[in-house]
């Protein structure tokens, strides 16, 4: 019937419109406490969406992306980086710039002299994170980065080196099977180190 999804709908409209007055304005519900607040951010949650913010925070999902960050293993300066430039080379925006380190030589090292990403053009793809070999660039969820100052929003690696132990508190499910696949591999190396030797 011609009309029959208009229909439905409003039909969908009128009932959120009335649920967000009766479903939430019951008087011995406390609508701001942090149980209310992990209700309503579930995905089958209905009523009110309001969040008073700042004084609350609305959790945002473990794979939410913005900006990325640069991860270290112990100090800031055992950075996973190589300085192989694959981000810079995905990313679509071009935000992302790389120099690499050299030695007292002149040889480059495995590892950025200084790496800076550009916040004001990055489009929070997460390309870069996803075909970095080294585990090296996640994304963060620090969505709170409004400045006065424009040259704020240009991060290098002293703004964008975050610990290992950070990364797993925010996205715990990938770290831990990026941990599984990593000591799957170093279990399969050590079993095939024997069978080399006795090959020889």
């Amino acid at each position: 019937m011609f009309g029959l999804g208009l229909l439905k709908g409003m039909g969908v409209t009128i009932r959120h419109f009335i649920e967000s007055y009766v479903y939430d304005r019951k008087p011995w519900q406390n609508r701001y406490s942090p149980e209310w607040l992990e209700k309503r951010q579930r995905i089958d949650h209905k009523g009110l969406y309001t969040i008073q913010y700042p004084e609350q925070r609305r959790q945002v999902p473990e794979n939410y992306r913005c900006i990325p960050m640069l991860i270290y293993e112990g100090t800031p300066d055992n950075l996973r980086c190589t300085a192989c430039g694959i981000c810079a080379r995905v990313c679509p925006p071009q935000c992302i710039w790389i120099a690499r380190a050299t030695d007292d030589k002149g040889r480059p090292k495995a590892r950025p002299a200084s790496f800076w990403i550009d916040a004001t053009v990055c489009m929070s793809c997460g390309s870069c994170a996803e075909y970095c070999p080294f585990d090296a660039i996640k994304m963060n969820q620090d969505y709170e980065i409004a400045t006065a100052d424009r040259g704020d929003l240009l991060y290098d690696i002293g703004k964008l080196a975050v610990p290992i132990d950070y990364y797993a508190k925010l996205h715990p499910a990938d770290y831990a099977a990026e941990e599984a696949a990593r000591r799957a591999k170093e279990e399969a190396k050590k079993a095939a180190q024997p069978a080399e030797a006795k090959a020889e």
